[in-house]
């Protein structure tokens, strides 16, 4: 299958195979869906006036599509999610096409990504981290318990996850301030206050929730699978030192409040099967709510190639920081969706759910600089005599992610940020 209605490069990350949702605006127009192909944005509303998808029963295009973020069309559930995407496919592949008739050129119907400015995808309405990568666990707790303690008893029975900020999560490209908050550097003396001296990144991926459920029911594994709508990448940014004085005994706050990154192109589930793996082996085995039924498919990883890069304040180069996968990761995006729920708390459309630091199990792939650096001991050299062991201000972090198919990728752009310096306090 071959896009011909415009050029695709085969090493763009939006292929025809890809087709990512996001929300877009151009100028002064107010911000509307758009699908990613190649270099340009599919302005979905316009299709719809060309009836691209008048066949669909239960989807209203023309209103769906026109508006400021995807919540509504992540409602309609799987079965239209894919008669879109397969209208969508074969509009670009066939060019004799009902549709592509109605239209003179591609201009009609495409923006290129240079001229739109991209939003968040979604009006999140619940954000949740989960910390499902056993490298990153293990690593993070050597540090700080040493190696006979490095996992919590509960690690390997339940996705550990705790309740985030929403409304400081941005989309990629926002710069975000240092955080200002209580640390204690010296343990021997009371905490101190001021800017995070240990800022740090991480590699994360996350999802979110198409159909709700209601408030007192639980989700089966099956029903988890068909409720995840699509995946962005994500930097979950991290004042360490914050973090340490603060999260005992109820865990993170205002360590991670300050800011969230995603990217702005939320790649479906649909895109993402071809790449289904098998996940790491998981022992002991869970409890039976966790674990696959005979219906639904064994293969719960995805094969999802991440790059991490830092560009220092002192230059104008990418260096590479990390190169890890999705497919290290421990526990699942279906067994993180169905513990968050099982006690009958109800996950509604748009909320956003991160999967934890994506580490591997050799160094290049550890998924934070306190990994990286071994909490600070041991500098990381980025050429020409810089080095960090954490993110100093007006470094950029760019994150990247594809998988990659026969001749063709599946890709999720970028997700990227950069640290301003933090906010004077009088």
């Amino acid at each position: 299958m071959k896009c011909t209605l415009v050029d695709v490069a085969p090493e763009s990350d939006f292929s025809i195979y890809n087709l990512p949702y996001g929300v877009y605006s151009t100028g002064s127009s107010a911000p509307q869906v758009g699908v990613a192909i190649g270099e340009y944005v599919l302005c979905m509303s316009m299709l719809s006036k060309l009836g691209l998808f008048a066949e669909i029963s239960g989807l209203d295009a023309q209103d769906v599509f026109s508006k400021p973020q995807l919540n509504e069309f992540m409602t309609l559930g799987r079965p239209i999610w894919r008669q879109v995407r397969q209208r969508l496919q074969e509009f670009l592949s066939d060019g004799s096409h009902p549709a592509r008739k109605l239209i003179q050129s591609a201009d009609e119907v495409a923006v290129l990504q240079s001229q739109v400015k991209m939003h968040l995808p979604a009006q999140i309405g619940d954000y949740t981290d989960f910390y499902a990568s056993r490298e990153h666990a293990t690593n993070v707790g050597m540090m700080f318990r040493g190696k006979d303690n490095a996992l919590m008893p509960n690690w390997t029975h339940l996705p550990v996850g705790y309740h985030g900020r929403a409304s400081s999560v941005v989309v990629s490209g926002t710069p975000l301030h240092r955080p200002n908050g209580q640390r204690r550097p010296d343990p021997s003396q009371p905490p101190v206050f001021g800017p995070s001296a240990r800022l740090d990144y991480e590699l994360e991926m996350a999802f979110f929730v198409g159909p709700s459920n209601d408030l007192g029911s639980p989700l089966t594994i099956e029903q988890a699978e068909e409720r995840i709508f699509g995946m962005v990448l994500m930097n979950d940014w991290s004042a360490r030192d914050i973090q340490a004085w603060e999260y005992v005994p109820l865990g993170p706050f205002l360590g991670k409040s300050f800011g969230t990154s995603i990217s702005p192109w939320v790649v479906t589930m649909d895109a993402l099967e071809p790449f289904r793996v098998m996940q790491p082996t998981q022992d002991p085995e869970p409890l039976p709510y966790l674990r696959s039924s005979v219906t639904a498919d064994a293969r719960a990883g995805f094969d999802i190639n991440l790059n991490v890069h830092i560009k220092p304040h002192e230059t104008d180069q990418y260096h590479l920081l990390t190169r890890s996968n999705l497919k290290y990761m421990y526990w699942s995006l279906r067994q993180q969706l169905v513990h968050h729920a099982i006690n009958g708390c109800s996950m509604r459309s748009g909320d956003l759910c991160g999967t934890g630091t994506i580490s591997g199990p050799t160094e290049e792939s550890f998924g934070s600089m306190l990994e990286l650096s071994w909490s600070g001991k041991n500098p990381i050299s980025l050429g020409n005599s810089v080095q960090r062991t954490f993110i100093q201000d007006n470094d950029t972090i760019r994150i990247t992610g594809f998988c990659q198919g026969d001749g063709y990728r599946v890709g999720f752009g970028e997700c990227i940020g950069t640290i301003l310096p933090a906010v004077k306090l009088d």
